[in-house]
Formats: C-alpha cells, sequence, structure tokens
C-alpha cells in the first residue's frame, strides 16, 4: 500500500474501503439519473409522451445507462492511480440535463432523428474534452486554477459544502418547492392532514424523518469517535427505512443484455460517424459552426470550473492543500478529468466530471487513491447488478452529504470578511453555488464581482488578468447560453 501513501496521509486501509463506500453510495445515483436526463426520462418519459419514437429513446437509454458506468469506473479509476487522489468521476448533472436540451429533445423538436441529434452531441462533448486536454497538458489548466484570487478559493469550499448540503435536503424534501416562496421546509403538518391514514402520514414523512435521525446519528458516532461513522449510518438508515415502510427492494436485471447490445450500435459508434460530425456542425438542432463553436465553450468552460471548485472545495475538507493553499497535484486530477470527459465522449455520454460528492468519502476519512479504487470496483458490479445500487434510498445518502456541508464550511471563517473587495465576492460564490444550483455559477458571478469591484476601486493589477478573462468568459456564457 505505499502505492498509495497511506501512512504518509495519516489513513488506513480500512478507512480508505470505508470512505470508497461512501462515495460510492453518495452518488450512485448517477448509475439511474445520467440516462434518465439524457434520454429525458427513457422510454416512459416526457419526450415520449411529446411524440418521440419510443424505441430510439429506449436505445439512447441503454446505450447511456452503459456508458455511464464504464466511464465512472475508467475516470475514477484514473484519478486513483495516476492522480492517487480521493475523488471519484462520474456524468455531471446539469450538463447532462444540457445535453438533453441541446441533442436530444433539440433534435426531437427540430425534427431530426434523435439518435442523430445523441450522436452529433457525442462529438461536441469530446471536442470540449480535447480542450481540456490541451490546456491540462500545457499546464494551462492548473495555471487559471491556481491564479484565481485567494477569497475566492476560499470560498469555493464553503459554497460546495452548502451546495452538497442543499443537494441533500431537496434529495429527501426536506426542503421543498413553494410556489409563493420558491422553497419550503417539508410540511409535516400537511403530510399528516391530507394522509388517509396513520402510515400513510408516516410514508411520506418517514425519508424526512429518517434523514434528521441519520445526520443525528452521523453526530454521535463522530463526537464518540466512531470510524466509519458515515458508512454505518448509510447501512443502519437504509435498514430502517425498508422496515419502518414495510417495503422490500427489488431486483430487475432482465433488461442488462439489451443495454450492452444498444451500447454497441449506437453508443460507441456515435463519435466514429462521419454523419455524426456533419450534424454537430452543420445539423437543424444546431445553429451552424457558430452554435456548435459556442456549445463547445460552454461545456468546456462549465465543467472545467465545476472541476476546479470540486477539487479545491474537497482538498481543503481533506487538508491535502499546498503551502500555496492549491490541491496536491491538481495537474494529475485535472489530467484525469480530461481524460475522462474524452473517453466519455467515445463511449457514448454525456461530460464527465470530478464528482461533488467524493467530499462525502473525504468527510469519512478519505486520503488516497485507495478509496478511488473501491468507488470505481463498486461502480463495475453495477455493470451487473445495478439494482443493488439503487437499493440505498435517498434518506441514507442525504445525511452524509448535509454532514459533509457543516464540515466544509469552515473554510469561509478564512475570509478576511473585514475587506469588502474579499468579503463581497466570497459571499456571492457561496451563496450562488447553492442558489443556481451549479458550481461554475458560483465561480462565475464571484469572478465577476471581484473584477468589477477592483475596477472600480482603483485596485486593479496586473494579477487580476486571469480572472478578468474568468468573468468575462462567465459574462459571455451568461448572456448568450440559456443553461
Amino acid at each position: 500500500m505505499d502505492f498509495f501513501k497511506i501512512k504518509e496521509r495519516g489513513s488506513d486501509v480500512r478507512t480508505e474501503i470505508f470512505a470508497g463506500l461512501t462515495t460510492f453510495f453518495a452518488m450512485c445515483y448517477i448509475v439511474v439519473v445520467n440516462p434518465n436526463q439524457v434520454a429525458a426520462g427513457g422510454a416512459a418519459g416526457w419526450l415520449v409522451a411529446e411524440g418521440a419514437d419510443a424505441a430510439a429513446i429506449s436505445q439512447i437509454w441503454n446505450a447511456v445507462y452503459i456508458a455511464s458506468i464504464l466511464v465512472a469506473c475508467i475516470g475514477t479509476l484514473l484519478m486513483a492511480l495516476y492522480a492517487k487522489m480521493p475523488f471519484a468521476q462520474a456524468c455531471g448533472m446539469g450538463l447532462n440535463s444540457f445535453f438533453c436540451t441541446s441533442f436530444v429533445s433539440g433534435a426531437f423538436f427540430a425534427g431530426v432523428d434523435v439518435i442523430e441529434g445523441y450522436q452529433s452531441g457525442v462529438v461536441i462533448i469530446f471536442l470540449s474534452g480535447v480542450i481540456f486536454l490541451i490546456l491540462s497538458f500545457t499546464g494551462l489548466r492548473k495555471y487559471i486554477a491556481t491564479a484565481m484570487p485567494e477569497c475566492l478559493k476560499k470560498a469555493i469550499s464553503a459554497g460546495i459544502g452548502l451546495f452538497i448540503a442543499y443537494i441533500g435536503f431537496q434529495n429527501v424534501g426536506l426542503i421543498q418547492s413553494n410556489q409563493y416562496t420558491i422553497s419550503q421546509l417539508f410540511d409535516f403538518h400537511g403530510a399528516i392532514v391530507n394522509a388517509e391514514s396513520g402510515f400513510a402520514a408516516w410514508l411520506a414523512m418517514a425519508p424526512v424523518v429518517l434523514t434528521i435521525i441519520g445526520l443525528i446519528l452521523i453526530a454521535v458516532l463522530e463526537k464518540k469517535n466512531v470510524k466509519g461513522s458515515v458508512i454505518i449510518t448509510i447501512l443502519i438508515v437504509t435498514v430502517l427505512y425498508y422496515v419502518s415502510t414495510l417495503q422490500v427492494p427489488s431486483f430487475d436485471l432482465g433488461n442488462i443484455g439489451q443495454s450492452f447490445k444498444d451500447f454497441a450500435s449506437v453508443g460507441i459508434t456515435g463519435v466514429f460517424k462521419p454523419e455524426s460530425w456533419a450534424n454537430a456542425f452543420g445539423g437543424a438542432h444546431i445553429d451552424g459552426v457558430f452554435g456548435a463553436v459556442v456549445l463547445i465553450i460552454t461545456f468546456a468552460l462549465v465543467d472545467m470550473f465545476d472541476t476546479v471548485g470540486t477539487l479545491y472545495g474537497t482538498a481543503a475538507q481533506a487538508d491535502m492543500l499546498d503551502e500555496n493553499g492549491d490541491p496536491i497535484n491538481v495537474d494529475k486530477s485535472m489530467m484525469c478529468d480530461s481524460i475522462g470527459t474524452l473517453t466519455g465522449a467515445v463511449l457514448g455520454t454525456s461530460t464527465c466530471t470530478t464528482f461533488v460528492e467524493s467530499a462525502a468519502g473525504v468527510g469519512a476519512g478519505g486520503r488516497t487513491g485507495l478509496t478511488s479504487v473501491v468507488t470505481a470496483a463498486c461502480f463495475a458490479a453495477c455493470l451487473f447488478l445495478s439494482p443493488i445500487a439503487t437499493i440505498i434510498p435517498s434518506c441514507a445518502t442525504a445525511p452524509a452529504l448535509i454532514y459533509v456541508g457543516v464540515l466544509m464550511m469552515k473554510g469561509f471563517g478564512k475570509i478576511d470578511m473585514d475587506d469588502v473587495a474579499s468579503a463581497v465576492p466570497a459571499f456571492l460564490t457561496v451563496i450562488m453555488m447553492c442558489l443556481s444550483y451549479s458550481i461554475s455559477n458560483g465561480i462565475g458571478v464571484g469572478a465577476i464581482a471581484y473584477v468589477l469591484i477592483k475596477v472600480l476601486t482603483g485596485k486593479y493589477s496586473k494579477k487580476d488578468l486571469v480572472v478578468t478573462i474568468i468573468a468575462l468568459l462567465f459574462a459571455a456564457r451568461f448572456l448568450l447560453i440559456t443553461m
């Protein structure tokens, strides 16, 4: 185990295994959610209801399902063996929805075959991956990341913590939508009053109640210095959920063979077809070459800063920053992310990126690439045993995400709040990550605010050139692209 430097990083094999399992359970939802997002819900989804060919949509769903698992395995193993970091990769949320809007549903509404639209999309993703690779290979990607102002670097960790906690709250409905106030706390009274029976009321409230119990349990176990508190809680809450709701997890393995067939015929072949490239730059669903270039830059920009944010936030949580406050092995981590995006495109899925839920494994004590090896092995098992990944309820993983948010918020205390030029950009970075549901949006808004304040107060200097370019790129993206 000297390869992973486990002792040097203050960890042990048992902790790394538990951390890898924790990361997997926190992000295994992507196995089903990514194909649902890319293929608009699949054969029973909203696009088929609009009139799309159910057979074609089903083929896309199956292809993306297999591709999603494969790229998670490959990307996460790259992080483990090359970067030797406890980070996992998978298809990014938000980007997969944008992929659907641009290439799958976009193709349908433009009168283009949805499979052709899907395959043109993987070409765009492939080209954005090429940009990543060039930036990573030349060192420009690392330079851009390390040139970020200190206030934004420190805010990223806290922002991601708040964002992760918000995801946890939403996953179980502890925070839910409200037509008047946008969001609200779960309505316990309404659940009781509107239920036909006491048990029906419990079924409505169970995920929320069990999430709260899980969070308190993690806190108690951590206070008592119990190793593996997060994974122990996940397992306990999973059992409590099925026992208390009288549900039995189901296992349907019947569609695995068809998924591999569609992956071979539709998914992995897409990026190699000349017509896919022609459609990527001239399809009716894409506004010519200019539209294709804008899409390539958009996918590249969003993924780059999602990754930068995740690396800084998670590495800060793990105390894996160098003397300059930058993540160790940041260049290798970014190279892995670039290769992951290229691999995902070749396999036939949307952008692969470093997953923010990696922080759950770090919160459980993961400090080395062994954590990522365990996570990758779990994803590999999903190729044939996918239902096992889906039996872990959201209420079992939500406490882990919320707890990680608690841990990561300490980064905000390191920001100089007496200096408005630092405080305002940092605050906007944190709050906009959460409210706009995007790491990159938070970084973009923070960068724009930082540059404007520096210019208008006469404090702008040459060292602010990189963040200025970042701010301009984000300003253009906000104006030109709806995501």
